[in-house]
């Protein structure tokens, strides 16, 4: 198994790093992980701004040369990792940002004649590893699970990544919020996974 870690927080210092290198350390553990490709878009400079002007058209996306090594990235993973922390109920615009630009027509969907357009990523998997200040529970009480329905519905599904699991950690900034175990879980899960 191929695996594209893409790493949205912009403090190496912070508790989302401490989740990345559970990643790691669970992954390189794991005999199904064979190689594992981090993507660090802070680090990496990555510009989130989705820009649409005579040189650089909308039609054209999926062929933006600016991103191509990105589009390889995801190409070549069979199992694409999203770790990052939940802003005001939805992830950062750092992350938002490299979906628009990713996830374009004619690289990650097809459209076609009908309702729903053809996804282009079928038989890839996701995990999305997020983070809060609230409590766990506080996206589907308050916000009706908005990012799970905006991540997998609107983003995975319809372009054909139908397994996706998600582990969503509140009360992050909390010294009773089980920091420790949070992420022995996510380490134990990793070195576990087969698909």
């Amino acid at each position: 198994m191929k695996m594209l870690i893409v790493f949205t927080y912009p403090n190496h210092k912070g508790l989302n790093y401490a989740f990345l290198q559970k990643v790691l350390q669970g992954s390189n553990e794991n005999p199904h992980v064979n190689e594992i490709q981090v993507l660090d878009l802070y680090e990496e400079g990555f510009n989130p701004v989705l820009v649409f002007n005579e040189q650089k058209r909308r039609r054209d996306m999926h062929t933006d040369p600016g991103v191509e090594k990105y589009r390889r990235q995801i190409m070549w993973a069979d199992k694409i990792v999203f770790i990052y922390p939940i802003w005001w109920g939805r992830p950062p615009a750092m992350l938002m940002g490299f979906i628009d630009q990713l996830f374009a027509s004619n690289f990650a969907y097809k459209d076609k004649k009908g309702y729903f357009p053809e996804g282009l990523l079928k038989g890839k998997s996701v995990v999305c590893v997020s983070t809060m200040k609230g409590p766990t529970h506080y996206p589907f009480l308050w916000l009706n699970n908005a990012h799970k329905i905006l991540m997998k519905r609107a983003l995975f599904n319809f372009v054909g990544i139908k397994k996706v699991k998600f582990f969503e950690f509140g009360n992050m900034e909390s010294p009773k919020g089980n920091q420790m175990k949070k992420l022995e879980k996510i380490h134990h899960y990793f070195s576990k996974l087969d698909h």
